[in-house]
């Protein structure tokens, strides 16, 4: 336990590993994350209000008063006809989507994306954007995102913004291709950037990155609102479980996997010396009494004296065998004597008892009381005895 007390105090006082999970969430602070991008939004646009839309496009715009820019950021975004028909209809009325992303695959505007591909590990991608009062400016990323571009445009019904391509050693270009639209639909315009890492915290805090976005962003101009998508984000926008919480929270996460451990332990070492509960088996009861008592009530209820006098007869001499060891041949004519001798009764109270059995057996009914006179006998006799 000393050294998992150790191990926790190393673990909690190393420096945290950087999560490049690509989020594209406003809330996080990692480098794939918006945090930047989206607090910078209320200078970028001081006379635009700023709201966070956390249910789909298809149900948000089902209220047709909604005016303004949306805003879609991610690695992927992926529309459904239902979805899309309600974008061109916003789109239609005179307002701005803008989408930053790297596949893109609309049939209804004939976009498709492409992977622009590396031959050499030295080749590096750069971006440019055609407004001449951008200047000729090339802008450099230092980490290896993927570079997608269009892989055609109609440029009847598009205007080119922006370029993207790959530099080889010496600096020439070698491959390029278009990664910055414009399209006009109805009233309204789609503006379509396959490089969504332009807005992500690790480049927006490196300079001069930020410049790339912010002119990017200018073709928004001055929305009313903009809308900024919440519902089509590769990372979790909320907690959906407690136990997302607690692994979330690093000092929570050690904690239960501490309680784990323990709980592990106790199983493999504590188990073995805790004795298992010997359950108590109650032993048989004798039902003997009871189950005579019930047979005789029985008997006794349908007033079958004759058959309650018969058992009783069987048990009394049962009884004198058992523990006098004698026959029981009450005709025989010397029985009376030996049972008085063996019970230790006399002579003449046995031989009424004797007699009395022999009339009993050879009546054919028996009154009330017949059985207790009976009864009484044999009790008297073997009350007592030897």
């Amino acid at each position: 336990m000393l050294g998992l007390g150790l191990l926790t105090i190393y673990e909690l006082q190393k420096p945290k590993p950087i999560n490049w999970f690509e989020t594209y969430v406003s809330s996080h602070k990692m480098p794939f994350g918006t945090y930047v991008l989206f607090k910078e939004l209320a200078d970028l646009f001081p006379k635009s209000k700023i709201e966070t839309i956390r249910i789909s496009p298809y149900l948000f715009l089902k209220d047709s008063s909604k005016a303004g820019t949306y805003m879609f950021i991610d690695k992927s975004v992926n529309f459904g006809k239902a979805e899309f028909d309600e974008l061109l209809k916003f789109v239609e009325k005179g307002n701005t989507v803008f989408i930053a992303t790297h596949q893109i695959d609309l049939d209804t505007l004939h976009l498709k994306t492409k992977l622009l591909q590396s031959n050499a590990l030295e080749e590096k991608p750069y971006f440019t954007l055609s407004n001449k009062a951008f200047g000729s400016k090339e802008y450099y990323f230092d980490r290896p995102f993927e570079n997608f571009v269009f892989k055609e445009v109609d440029t009847i019904a598009a205007n080119i913004l922006g370029e993207s391509g790959l530099l080889n050693t010496q600096n020439s270009r070698i491959k390029s291709g278009v990664n910055f639209v414009k399209y006009q639909y109805g009233k309204g315009y789609f503006l379509f950037n396959t490089y969504p890492e332009a807005f992500i915290n690790y480049t927006l805090l490196k300079a001069p990155n930020q410049e790339y976005a912010a002119q990017v962003l200018s073709y928004l101009g001055n929305p009313s609102y903009i809308y900024w998508d919440a519902y089509y984000k590769s990372g979790k926008t909320q907690i959906s479980s407690p136990l997302y919480f607690i692994l979330s929270n690093k000092s929570l996460k050690w904690a239960y996997q501490m309680v784990l451990f323990g709980s592990l332990v106790f199983v493999l070492f504590g188990g073995k010396r805790i004795q298992r509960i010997i359950p108590i088996i109650k032993p048989l009861q004798n039902q003997t009494l009871a189950f005579t008592r019930t047979i005789s009530n029985m008997y006794y209820t349908k007033a079958s004296h004759k058959i309650i006098a018969t058992h009783k007869i069987r048990y009394f001499l049962a009884e004198i065998r058992l523990k006098y060891h004698i026959e029981t041949d009450i005709y025989k004519k010397d029985f009376t004597k030996i049972a008085a001798l063996k019970i230790g009764k006399s002579f003449e109270e046995t031989e009424k008892v004797i007699n009395f059995i022999k009339l009993v057996e050879a009546k054919q009914n028996l009154t009330k009381a017949d059985l207790i006179l009976l009864n009484n006998l044999i009790y008297n006799l073997t009350h007592n005895a030897l």
